[in-house]
């Protein structure tokens, strides 16, 4: 069994590490389904207010991977999204290498909708590679991409958490004016795709500097395995200058419609067909497909015939072996449903009950006392009502005991991570307003 962050998602095996931390497939216990959930490595001011801003973005988009909730538990704060197990466009690069024309336009036509949203929220992503885009495990169907990672995006106008001169975003993707600590607008993002775009044609890892040196004298001619009316839509998102770029994700979806409009229709002829398979390792041990395994479940497991059952239960001592164990009835065949009744009842303490004493005789002169006829056991899974039968340890017709009334509201050990994330929030905005 994994560890368990409030009550609620259960940790089952790592899938994936970033800077802010690591990656983990969980158990929803509410939701009942897999989740994955991000555990945050550090617990400074600086790394929690990067996890508020992340864990507080909500984009309901079928091409975006936002966080759906989040949990403290201690020092641990963790927040959780949809589990997309199709891998990454790097995963799909490394199968296949440069893939179809008409395959990438798709991708990119998906990924700049999802884009859409995002900027239509004032968010800029910032951090826009192969790595953070995350595919479905479609098979040999359309494919289905999704963006993920808002570890290090903002929102236009809020304060940024880096240092002066320091660029954050992975090298190699960054705009010209990323570099020259320009303040992040969507245009970087835009410069981004282009790239994406470019890595998907060519299977070559690219280089943002390489990039702009080739525009010094204007646009350069399209590289290899790049179509002309593609390189129309790409050349112009990789302007240097961001004045000569798409202004918006929807200018170039409208324009990647058109480039893919006058595609050859003969280009996809006789390429190899991409699929999109489950990257996921199996469950590690003690889940299932419907979540953890309870002991009840290892029970069923087909193991061994017979195995579902309980193992017999031992005699206890006695010096007269003929009054060791009553007769007992056979145990009840499986349920039409295919479910295994229970082991006979014990006793307290895990020991075999013992047999009941026999009757004492009845004299002539007293007259025999009435006996209350045997209950009817209750259907397997269905609790008997009070008065009928007793819990072990518990005398017959006894009151249960009360139960404790749940405190309301969150444990003090949740509460208390969040006021203080809380409170840095609002120190940050104040000395931001402040500093205006």
């Amino acid at each position: 069994m994994g560890e368990v962050f409030a009550g609620r998602y259960e940790l089952a095996d790592p899938i994936g590490r970033g800077g802010a931390g690591a990656v983990w497939r969980a158990w929803d216990r509410r939701r009942g389904r897999y989740v994955a959930a991000k555990v945050l490595q550090q617990s400074d001011a600086h790394s929690l207010l990067r996890f508020v801003r992340e864990q507080a973005l909500r984009i309901d988009h079928p091409h975006v991977l936002a966080p759906a909730s989040w949990a403290a538990d201690d020092d641990k704060v963790l927040f959780t999204m949809d589990l997309v197990s199709g891998g990454s466009l790097s995963h799909l690069i490394g199968d296949y290498g440069p893939l179809p024309p008409g395959f990438v336009c798709t991708l990119l036509d998906q990924l700049l909708a999802g884009l859409t949203a995002v900027h239509a929220e004032d968010v800029v992503h910032r951090d826009i590679k192969p790595a953070n885009i995350l595919m479905e495990p479609t098979g040999r169907g359309r494919p289905h991409l999704r963006l993920s990672d808002f570890g290090i995006s903002m929102r236009k106008g809020e304060p940024r958490l880096t240092e002066t001169n320091f660029v954050v975003g992975t090298p190699g993707y960054f705009a010209p004016e990323q570099l020259m600590g320009a303040e992040p607008d969507f245009t970087a993002d835009l410069f981004a795709v282009g790239l994406v775009g470019l890595y998907l044609l060519t299977g070559l890892k690219p280089d943002s500097l390489e990039m702009v040196a080739r525009y010094e004298h204007g646009v350069p001619p399209a590289p290899d395995r790049v179509p002309e009316p593609l390189w129309q839509v790409l050349g112009q998102l990789l302007q240097p200058d961001p004045r000569h770029r798409f202004r918006t994700a929807t200018g170039v979806l409208k324009a990647l419609a058109a480039a893919a409009e006058m595609l050859a229709p003969d280009a996809a002829a006789g390429q190899e067909v991409v699929e999109v398979f489950d990257q996921l390792g199996p469950l590690p041990e003690g889940f299932g497909p419907h979540g953890p395994l309870t002991s009840s479940d290892a029970a069923a497991s087909p193991a061994s015939p017979g195995s579902a059952g309980a193992a017999p239960a031992q005699s206890p001592p006695s010096a007269a072996p003929a009054a060791a164990t009553p007769t007992q009835a056979a145990p009840p065949a499986p349920s039409a449903t295919g479910s295994f009744h229970l082991a006979p009842p014990r006793g307290a303490f895990g020991a075999p009950e013992q047999p009941a004493p026999p009757a004492p005789s009845r004299t002539p002169d007293r007259p025999p006392v009435p006996t209350r006829a045997p209950l009817a056991p209750a259907p397997y899974g269905q609790t008997a009502p009070y008065g009928q039968t007793a819990p072990y340890g518990q005398a017959a017709g006894a009151a249960p005991a009360p139960v404790p009334a749940r405190r309301p509201g969150p444990p003090a050990k949740v509460a208390v991570p969040v006021l203080i994330v809380a409170l840095i929030c609002l120190a940050v905005g104040v000395w931001a307003l402040t500093n205006v």
